[in-house]
């Protein structure tokens, strides 16, 4: 059910952000507060009897729903950011991208050594942040309980690429 009320909210947007992509655009879910607590209540649901001590959202889109769901388990929340953007100390992680690469960071004191850490994004396409974002968090020595998406792309092979960082995966609405 969940997954019919994504799909039937999401907006298609042909060549964005270049020709022969077609964006999902969740921003329309944000407009139904009623369904952005049934995403919510849904991974809540999907997360049962999994340790999560903290759970960390990737810029930008992860925060919409990252924070809410950190506040719905009642666990801190730890911002996933791009270069330059944390004001404190912090950890840095290079990642290659398509074309080029790409710096997340996050503050050394975002979660204690040993605590499970639910990361959680917008959308997983190939996976290459959220696997940088794992990376860094067991080298700040954390431990990834899982990842949560609301909206996959599984033509491009995402939830393989992290099915062997944690054996749970959560994606809402796979297309």
């Amino acid at each position: 059910m969940i997954e019919q009320q994504i799909k039937s909210a999401i907006r298609d947007i042909p060549d964005f952000p270049k020709p022969g992509i077609v964006f999902k655009d969740i921003t329309p879910i944000l407009k139904d507060p009623a369904l952005c607590e049934n995403i919510v209540d849904a991974f809540v649901e999907q997360l049962k009897g999994i340790r999560i001590d903290v759970v960390a959202g990737v810029e930008s889109r992860g925060f919409l729903f990252g924070l809410t769901l950190a506040c719905k388990l009642g666990l801190p929340f730890i911002p996933v950011r791009k270069a330059g953007k944390l004001p404190y100390a912090i950890k840095q992680k290079v990642y290659d991208l398509e074309y080029g690469s790409a710096t997340i960071e996050m503050h050394t004191d975002a979660f204690e050594p040993g605590q499970h850490i639910l990361i959680h994004d917008d959308l997983l396409a190939t996976g290459g942040t959220v696997t940088a974002a794992s990376e860094l968090i067991s080298e700040m020595g954390g431990i990834v309980a899982g990842f949560a998406f609301v909206v996959g792309l599984g033509f491009l092979g995402g939830k393989e690429r992290i099915a062997p960082l944690s054996g749970h995966v959560i994606v809402l609405a796979d297309y």
